[in-house]
């Protein structure tokens, strides 16, 4: 009898699930979307092991850094499930460019993570192709990123997204919120949609409800459900930075989770209290349509979604006029959406379905 000397069985990286020439391939389809966010202060070059920008080629003298980083949350499920890869990168940039632009920053340069079980090239191309649009949208460059593989850890075609931008502003420049007081305007600049917060009650009630989301809306004809819901946040950069520069704004609220109740009174000072008045504006037909088949409660409407309104603005009384026009110049739609009164550092939504507050204790349950 013989016997056959077999070798052991040689192990790669490739075998394990994890392809490095799939990465490599992404990274060279990119490599164009990633030049075209080019700016002053960044090459948007890739291949490093960082992105360097500078902030005095950017043209600022003694700036102040201001970072966030966010991402999209459930909504990605959506895009997922339905094929929608193509805009969740929008989103991404505009969570985090919305957060730097309420603090007076302008958004310098982005850097993205994209993870995932195994590496689909053509999927992640579309979801850097929306992250560059986003970024050109900001006039932030895409310096850098990472793409991580996986197996095991999502399951078969999940991804998930994680953005990381700064910004910068000038010393003495930036928006704090001291500057609010009693007698000024809350102005509202219109959302696009859901945004990216609440997802996971839109799905609930998708799932529950049954939905046809590749069907037209009941309220839209027009267009499909998904389409609706995937609609990519807003992003209210170049809109709003002539006239933070200007100091017209006295302070600025980004609306995503926690809504018009948590998010206002995060940029108001001791002895400012807020208060919106819903019956000012009207209500979205998405938004109509989501708090009717989900019977939600008005108070929950306010705390969970942005109810149509992205981003409120708190200014003096003499600015509002021209504020809103140059506004609406730059293609927003401008809500008159309340006032700022003295009080308790707060918030009160008040309309025709009853009245809820927030009170100024909402760091508690932010850091709980």
């Amino acid at each position: 009898m013989s016997s056959k000397n077999t070798s052991p069985e040689s192990y790669t990286y490739a075998k394990a699930g994890v392809s490095i020439d799939a990465g490599n391939a992404l990274v060279k389809a990119i490599g164009p979307l990633v030049k075209a966010t080019a700016r002053p202060g960044a090459t948007s070059e890739l291949g490093g092991f960082g992105g360097f920008f500078d902030p005095r080629a950017a043209g600022y003298s003694d700036p102040l850094l201001v970072a966030a980083n966010d991402g999209v949350g459930t909504k990605l499920k959506l895009a997922i499930d339905h094929d929608r890869h193509d805009s969740v990168g929008i989103d991404l940039v505009a969570m985090c460019v919305n957060d730097l632009i309420v603090q007076g920053a302008e958004p310098l340069f982005f850097l993205d993570y994209f993870a995932t079980g195994k590496l689909e090239t053509g999927i992640a191309e579309r979801v850097v192709a929306g992250i560059a649009e986003g970024c050109k949208d900001a006039g932030c460059a895409l310096i850098g990123g990472e793409t991580a593989e996986m197996p095991g850890m999502y399951a078969a075609g999940d991804y998930d997204l994680a953005g990381f931008c700064v910004g910068a502003v000038e010393r003495g420049e930036q928006l704090t919120g001291d500057s609010v007081a009693p007698g000024q305007v809350l102005i509202g600049l219109a959302s696009s949609g859901v945004h990216s917060n609440g997802y996971s009650l839109v799905r609930r009630l998708a799932a529950d409800k049954g939905w046809k989301l590749d069907r037209p809306a009941l309220f839209d004809s027009d267009r499909l459900l998904i389409d609706i819901l995937i609609e990519p946040t807003r992003i209210y950069v170049k809109s709003l930075l002539p006239a933070i520069r200007s100091g017209k704004i006295a302070a600025l609220a980004h609306i995503t989770g926690g809504g018009l109740l948590e998010n206002i009174p995060r940029v108001l000072p001791d002895g400012a209290h807020a208060v919106v008045d819903a019956d000012g504006w009207d209500q979205p037909r998405l938004m109509a349509f989501l708090q009717a088949q989900g019977n939600i409660e008005p108070e929950e409407m306010a705390r969970t979604f942005n109810c149509g309104v992205g981003m409120v603005l708190a200014v003096d009384a003499a600015q509002v006029e021209s504020l809103t026009q140059e506004l609406q110049a730059a293609g927003e739609t401008v809500l008159k959406i309340g006032e700022i009164t003295s009080g308790e550092r707060g918030c009160t939504v008040r309309g025709s379905a009853g009245t809820w507050s927030a009170r100024s204790d909402w760091e508690a349950s932010h850091l709980a």
